[in-house]
């Protein structure tokens, strides 16, 4: 049996963000797509908006697949940190580049076969004399997912008219599609503005991209505690 894989699409974006912020979203990527394809999903790049310098992205649209991928994808979700001095600007302060990873409303799969389809014959309506009223020539033709149907009786021949209530139920479906794809992007493009800077989901710093240890932080806790400890023990 064949096991249906879990998906989700995410939208990694620079928001508005100069060229820093567009080359620390191209970094994501990278690190993004790695970490999925090392835990065992299968991630692929479904569209992607080129930034304004060579090697950056302004955004880019992730199709991710693969059992519990929700798991893997959830520490990403949020904002992104790179900590670097501007490999552009050299006399920039700014050290702080924010990239945003937002979870996409779940896609709808538009990919069909003539299973998909309920094919029905019935007699045409309207003037023709005898054989509309006798010969069932017209074709309603209803994509089941959907509901979506249609009916062709513009010809005498059942054959033809199949074939035209075939290309109408082709248009149907793109038409939803083209809706669909629109109400996406539009909601991406919502997702542009959201992004926050500030708390970061994570935290990568330098060119060469490496995750900031956050250990550190933890062990001054740690002998804070400690030291606390020894004084109370002490008193």
């Amino acid at each position: 049996m064949k096991t249906v894989l879990d998906k989700i699409i995410l939208l990694l974006t620079a928001a508005n963000g100069p060229a820093e912020c567009q080359l620390a979203a191209a970094k994501t990527l990278a690190q993004l797509l790695e970490d999925c394809r090392a835990n065992g999903l299968e991630a692929s790049v479904l569209q992607r908006v080129k930034g304004d310098e060579n090697g950056t992205i302004q955004s880019a649209v992730i199709e991710v697949k693969g059992t519990a991928c929700e798991r893997i994808v959830q520490p990403w979700l949020g904002t992104i940190l790179w900590i670097q001095k501007s490999p552009y600007r050299s006399s920039h302060g700014r050290k702080n580049w924010f990239v945003g990873v937002f979870k996409c409303k779940p896609t709808t799969d538009f990919t069909w076969s003539e299973s998909d389809l309920n094919i029905q014959t019935m007699r045409s309506g309207g003037a023709g004399g005898q054989h509309v009223n006798k010969v069932s020539s017209a074709v309603r033709i209803t994509h089941t997912p959907t509901g979506i149907s249609v009916v062709a009786q513009d010809s005498r021949s059942q054959l033809q008219n199949k074939k035209i209530a075939l290309e109408r139920i082709k248009e149907k479906l793109k038409e939803l599609e083209t809706k669909h794809f629109s109400r996406m992007e539009a909601d991406q493009w919502s997702k542009h503005y959201q992004l926050e800077r500030g708390n970061p989901v994570k935290v990568f710093t330098g060119l060469e991209f490496k995750i900031k240890q956050t250990e550190k932080h933890y062990k001054t806790k740690r002998q804070a505690l400690k030291q606390q400890l020894r004084k109370d023990l002490n008193e």
